[in-house]
């Protein structure tokens, strides 16, 4: 006999326990749903629902029941459906029929409510950290290219020289952004749902607000039907998820476009990388591409999450079973990619001489000569078609504006200069992007120690 098969004739059908049961996963979630039973019993000790007596008993059968789980040592059958059923039996096995007293006051559906929030909590707790870690993986890169001038590219067409730290910097801020949403998306996670009960409450004199500050919840949700079928703070969780893919994503495909012989710019160390079965002298970026891959996983449970919710009437359903799998897996996902991120920058071979090598052979200083000539007094948009002159007279003879003569260069203007030489050197060129947020050496100085400042300042790192 099932625990709520009071009303019942005869059992479920085989197949319909096996395809209904979520303790195949579910089960990830029994440190927090005895987490939950313990604050709960206390609570219901505290205002005599319960005799104290049987609260303790309870308490400490819990507590023997967690152990038996984290140990290996009980057995979780999909005869009992879900986490919470199967901690509660493996409870009244343990200290008896006093056991059922346990579920006074509450429902499975607020029950699974609070459980979600509680993982949840700790799960972007664990992924801040993480992110943190990449963060700092990222600025260490910075700090050791401050000299590193490579191509910059817009349309993957090289555009000006950057400094390689200042294109570390961005995934850096990129990443903070991350972090920011997660941190502001605790706010709606850490209320506690437990005493919506089923959806209407309960007629048991509890103290929500006792059992939210004992669980360090900030406050409770305030309608019980919204309590017990709300999944916007999984949603949100999925979607911060997402955009934290698609941006490890998008450093992932720089990694595997910069580690390729036609790049050449950097190398990936050899325990981020694997072989070729039939290749001999393949390297492949292995990791930067299933991570890339992945992000499509994480993508595919936010739209599954969402659709799952779209159709679904106040209060709780059991479609709503379907909440936890894409959660579970996004996280272990996430924490799996950024755990292996930050060791992977931090071990990668950059290569200078090739990135300042190819900053020398293209025009990507050809902006610079266009604001040569306007710092002379000709107007930007003259200034544009002249070097645009150069340029194709340049392609035409095989050769970059750097290799021309002051006498070419003044047949085109007589504004040109001898300073011109000095002027369209990537270092000054990378140099005179003095602004804030400029790829100048000492801007992005500024960056490292604004992005150190916010990472001290949020007390998540010792930099």
């Amino acid at each position: 006999m099932k625990l709520w098969g009071g009303r019942f004739t005869k059992p479920t059908n085989q197949l319909m326990d096996e395809y209904t049961a979520s303790i195949n996963f579910d089960k990830k979630l029994a440190k927090y749903d005895i987490q939950g039973s313990l604050a709960h019993v206390e609570m219901l000790k505290v205002c005599g629902i319960i005799p104290a007596e049987d609260a303790d008993k309870i308490a400490d059968g819990l507590q023997v029941v967690l152990g038996k789980i984290e140990s290996g040592e009980a057995e979780l059958s999909e005869e009992h459906e879900d986490i919470h059923m199967n901690v509660e039996k493996l409870l009244i096995e343990e200290v008896g029929a006093v056991g059922g007293k346990l579920h006074t006051g509450r429902s499975r559906n607020d029950q699974v409510a609070l459980d979600m929030r509680l993982y949840l909590r700790d799960a972007i707790g664990t992924t801040i950290q993480l992110l943190v870690d990449v963060q700092k993986a990222l600025i260490n890169q910075a700090k050791l290219n401050l000299d590193t001038v490579m191509p910059g590219y817009t349309h993957l067409q090289r555009a000006q020289p950057v400094l390689f730290g200042h294109h570390m910097m961005a995934y850096v801020f990129m990443f903070q952004r991350d972090t920011e949403r997660l941190m502001d998306s605790l706010k709606r996670v850490n209320k506690s749902p437990l005493g919506a009960g089923a959806l209407a409450g309960t007629t048991f004199p509890i103290d929500r607000q006792f059992v939210a500050d004992k669980l360090g919840f900030d406050g409770i949700c305030e309608n019980s039907l919204d309590a017990v079928s709300d999944r916007d703070f999984v949603v949100e969780f999925l979607a911060n998820a997402s955009l934290i893919s698609t941006h490890l994503s998008r450093l992932c495909e720089e990694f595997v476009q910069w580690s390729s012989a036609e790049f050449n710019f950097i190398e990936l160390d050899d325990s981020f990388t694997t072989g070729s079965s039939m290749m001999p002298q393949k390297k492949n970026p292995d990791l930067a591409e299933l991570v890339r891959g992945k992000t499509g996983r994480v993508y595919g449970h936010l739209i599954g999450m969402l659709t799952t919710l779209k159709g679904l009437p106040l209060a709780y359903n059991k479609d709503m079973q379907e909440d936890k799998e894409g959660m579970f897996d996004t996280f272990e996902t996430l924490k799996g990619a950024l755990a292996l991120f930050a060791p992977m920058i931090d071990t990668m071979q950059v290569k200078k001489e090739n990135m300042y090598a190819a900053v020398k052979n293209d025009f990507s200083n050809a902006t610079d000569l266009a604001d040569y000539l306007v710092g002379k007094g000709m107007p930007f948009r003259e200034s544009h078609a002249v070097v645009g002159q150069v340029v194709l007279n340049c392609i035409n003879n095989g050769k970059y504006l750097l290799d021309m003569t002051l006498e070419e260069f003044q047949s085109f203007s007589e504004l040109i200069e001898s300073d011109i030489f000095e002027a369209l050197t990537p270092e000054t060129v990378v140099n005179a992007r003095d602004v804030a947020g400029g790829t100048a050496k000492h801007r992005v100085e500024e960056q490292i120690a604004k992005a150190e400042q916010i990472l001290d300042s949020a007390g998540l790192t010792g930099l």
